[in-house]
């Protein structure tokens, strides 16, 4: 089987049957992952750069590890220690690492519609590894799987999705993915963290009332608080916000049911989530940073065309 598009630029561009492939296929990389030899030959003498022009720690290795596992060859590219920090253009930049004979390119990048601009310009497969508010396909993906391990299906489940719904790709890469096969999603925040109209854009409910939204779900995915792309005050402090929206061990004990809990990370303790929940048995977090390199891995192979050599 093949991904009906030559690049992974958003969840948006995907069909359901394109989900269902790279899941399927995560699958598969995942007992890999699992052996004493964990690399297997799959995408040798193809080259892969990493452009990454924003900090990053977990997509960043797990596309590394991902590579390796495939046995590629990787070339990594921080901007801080580079030409774009002279004032070389993204294309440019790009162009000249292509002058190398580079087969793919892994980007992340503030600005939105960064990887949709490559794609039109330059022949390698284009791997979003996040743009702007935009989307984060892979991570999306990976929650997914993560979904799909715990609970055998993604059809019918009830997700919430709560935070800084405003400036997360995340969010909306989940609920781009949620929707296409089939769950249930709710997003949950303050009112200057959701976006206006969002309910009729995106096909989800909205919630301003933590403890009514974690006795609906199933799974609470749980979103860090982006100060960093905040350019006016939304909130008056983080501890109003621990008061309203975080999530500590009493609030968990108290529903009717246990639910799930995920992060994309990185958290921030004692804001969103606390450490008793962060680390608890209901927590699966360590399990999505486990099946990142899987799902990167599926979708790496997929976007080379090895499979249907």
């Amino acid at each position: 089987m093949q991904l009906s598009t030559r690049h992974l630029l958003g969840i948006k561009e995907l069909t359901p049957d394109d989900i269902s492939l790279i899941l399927s296929t995560a699958e598969q990389f995942k007992e890999v992952l699992q052996r004493p030899v964990k690399k297997v030959p799959s995408l040798r003498d193809v080259t892969i750069v990493n452009l990454f022009y924003e900090n990053s720690t977990r997509t960043r290795f797990s596309f590394e590890l991902a590579q390796k596992r495939l046995s590629a060859d990787t070339l990594n590219f921080a901007a801080s220690s580079s030409s774009a920090a002279k004032g070389e253009t993204l294309l440019d930049t790009v162009n000249n690492i292509l002058s190398m004979k580079v087969d793919m390119v892994v980007i992340r990048h503030s600005a939105t519609g960064a990887p949709h601009f490559l794609a039109k310009h330059i022949p390698a497969a284009i791997i979003n590894a996040g743009d702007g508010i935009n989307e984060h396909p892979t991570q999306a993906l990976l929650d997914a799987f993560s979904i799909t391990e715990k609970f055998g299906s993604l059809k019918g489940r009830k997700v919430a999705i709560i935070g800084d719904i405003l400036h997360s790709r995340v969010a909306q890469s989940n609920i781009h993915l949620l929707n296409k096969m089939g769950a249930e999603v709710v997003v949950c925040g303050p009112p200057t963290l959701i976006p206006k109209h969002i309910q009729a854009a995106l096909n989800v409910t909205v919630s301003y009332d933590l403890k009514e939204t974690l006795e609906w779900c199933e799974v609470a995915n749980v979103l860090r608080i982006q100060l960093e792309r905040q350019n006016q005050v939304l909130f008056s402090s983080l501890r109003e916000y621990r008061l309203n929206y975080g999530i500590n061990r009493q609030l968990l004990d108290s529903l009717s049911k246990p639910i799930t809990v995920m992060h994309p990370g990185p958290i921030n303790r004692g804001v969103e989530l606390d450490s008793d929940v962060a680390d608890s048995h209901q927590s699966i977090i360590l399990q999505q940073v486990e099946n990142g390199v899987a799902v990167r891995m599926a979708a790496l192979y997929l976007l080379s065309n090895r499979n249907n050599a």
